[in-house]
């Protein structure tokens, strides 16, 4: 007759255990202890959520955040706050979008040290929205910006406040941030003294400064720029402000090699602009220095005005004629800029431009978009043009008015054979793409 076993006999037995037992416990006790050590799942999901917040528009963003008390935490982490877009117009007068003035006050109270990546785009582009941007800027003492861009989006209403508002609000940022890398404020009214507040304090790290259109900066206050900051990649500037001097000093042992160059060349009212010239050493000095820089040159002058400029050879690689040009500028083109990259030629009246495409042809090299707007160039012209610069030519906006028909093709042929040249298919535009 069986009978079950007594506490003695149990007891015996586990003493009895074989090793392979005894490392099965430890495991199972090493995996318990595994699960009271989980992660801080709270924190887990604060970074996701963060993650979330990122994508989304900030006014979906600000009604995520009501949800709760953890959402709304995450709402005002300094993470979400280091890029920003001031948008400002008159509510009054306008139905744009704009920034709330309570989101402001909120951004200014809690997050004004977070910001690095600012822009402020006056979207109405009154004066009032103007002067808003500047009362936020003045606000900023606390802050490091790395990016700051000053943007009207339709005339430029900074232009319209009195100097000493807008040079105070901006001076507060040059001297507060220490760090700032890109600076662009076209179409405003800073001045040499307040470029040499920026040179102070932002030397070290100003590395693109785009400053267009700003009739209170002279020559010198560019120069005293290009002499101090040294990591200097890119400019934009009126032609104005450019001289030997200056591309001198970009071209030194000290500065870093240039990216990228922009020059405005504008005239208002005919006749009363005098423009000086380059000299030829200095350009050559400034390519020697930054052989792979792009030279970017927008012309925006009338006909009488070009004598100055290609005269000999400069390295522009991008060219933009605003206005029209008459064939003798677009010939000394094809002459003297060998490192064209990009032609756009808005205008230039009632004479075929045949001879002037085929010498810009033979000598462009590196050419690679060309657009004509109202232009007139014969059919046979502009095939033998795109047959010499061949499947190089990665952009071709010709408007379909420009070309006109001969003997050898009509409008119906033309982009058969253009088409075979460049290795893709290709149509004359209806309107201008640039």
């Amino acid at each position: 007759m069986k009978r079950g076993r007594t506490t003695n006999e149990a007891n015996s037995s586990s003493s009895e255990d074989t090793p392979e037992k005894e490392s099965k416990r430890h495991k199972i006790v090493e995996k318990k202890s595994t699960v009271v050590q989980s992660p801080d799942w709270a924190n887990l999901l604060q970074d996701i959520i963060l993650q979330v917040f990122q994508y989304l528009p900030l006014l979906d963003r600000a009604h995520a955040s009501q949800v709760c008390r953890s959402w709304n935490q995450v709402f005002h982490m300094p993470d979400l706050w280091r890029c920003f877009e001031f948008e400002l117009n008159q509510p009054a007068t306008s139905n744009l979008r704009t920034t709330h003035p309570e989101l402001i006050k909120q951004i200014i109270k809690r997050h004004s040290n977070h910001l690095q990546y600012v822009s402020f785009k006056v979207v109405d582009s009154s004066k009032e929205s103007a002067e808003a941007a500047c009362d936020i800027l003045s606000q900023l003492v606390n802050c490091s910006l790395k990016t700051l861009g000053l943007i009207s989006t339709a005339r430029p209403s900074f232009m319209d406040l009195p100097k000493s508002h807008f040079i105070s609000a901006l001076t507060v940022v040059f001297v507060n941030s220490k760090s700032l890398s890109s600076l662009k404020i076209d179409d405003t009214p800073v001045d040499d003294p307040s470029l040499k507040v920026l040179v102070a304090n932002n030397s070290d790290t100003l590395k693109l400064l785009k400053m267009s259109s700003c009739p209170h900066v002279s020559p010198a206050g560019i120069l005293c720029v290009a002499d101090q900051c040294h990591g200097l990649r890119e400019l934009a500037l009126n032609y104005h402000l450019l001289s030997d001097e200056l591309l001198l000093a970009l071209s030194s042992e000290k500065h870093v090699r240039l990216e990228h160059l922009r020059i405005d060349v504008v005239s208002e009212n005919p006749g009363q602009t005098q423009f000086h010239t380059i000299q030829k050493s200095s350009w050559d000095a400034f390519i020697k220095h930054s052989p792979k820089v792009n030279l970017v040159m927008y012309f925006f002058l009338y006909e009488e005005e070009f004598d100055p400029f290609f005269r000999y050879e400069i390295p522009v690689t991008h060219l933009y004629f605003g206005r029209s040009v008459s064939k003798d500028v677009l010939g000394r083109v094809g002459m003297t800029c060998p490192r064209l990259v990009e032609l756009v030629v808005c205008a230039n009246g009632l004479r075929p431009l045949d001879e002037e495409l085929i010498c810009i042809a033979e000598r462009c090299k590196y050419l690679s978009a060309v657009g004509l707007g109202e232009c007139e160039v014969s059919c046979s012209a502009f095939v033998e043009f795109v047959k010499m610069c061949g499947g190089r030519l990665s952009q071709l906006s010709i408007m379909e008015e420009v070309l006109i028909p001969d003997q050898k093709y009509s409008l119906e042929q033309i982009h058969w054979e253009v088409s075979k040249h460049l290795g893709r298919v290709w149509f004359p535009d209806m309107m201008p793409t640039w």
